[in-house]
């Protein structure tokens, strides 16, 4: 009997927010990002190369330098079919400057590798932390 409903649970779950969702608004198609695909985007070459990336781009503001703020600032973003980076805001910030930096070096990252959700791409939310330290 547990099992039976857990299925069921699975399948609710599985029906409600997995996949990548429509929404028509004024005869245009809207797809909307999902959470989990069944392969994530990836950035190209792997997390190493996305750490030096950060780590080569990544400018520390001299008003945050000078007040000795650091902190991890998480940015979102959505990384679309094609693997572009769009969308990026920032879920939990630190300090000003070091907020619009995070999403100043997110936005001009390189083309990632898409998520795929039954072998198709699709758009993918995406959440990075940013550490900044003196």
């Amino acid at each position: 009997m547990r099992f039976k409903i857990l299925v069921v649970f699975a399948l609710l779950l599985v029906c409600l927010g997995v996949k990548a969702q429509r929404t028509v608004e004024n005869d245009t198609v809207y797809e909307k990002a999902t959470n989990i695909p069944d392969v994530m985007p990836s950035y190209p070459g792997g997390s190493q190369v996305l750490l030096k990336y950060l780590q080569t781009q990544i400018r520390y503001p001299s008003d945050a330098r000078k007040m000795k703020v650091e902190g991890r600032v998480v940015v979102s973003f959505v990384v679309d079919k094609d693997g572009w980076v769009t969308n990026v805001s920032v879920l939990k910030g630190v300090f000003p400057s070091l907020d619009r930096e995070a999403v100043r070096v997110v936005s001009g990252m390189a083309r990632w590798n898409p998520g795929m959700q039954n072998g198709k791409p699709v758009k993918v939310k995406y959440s990075l932390p940013i550490s900044f330290r003196l």
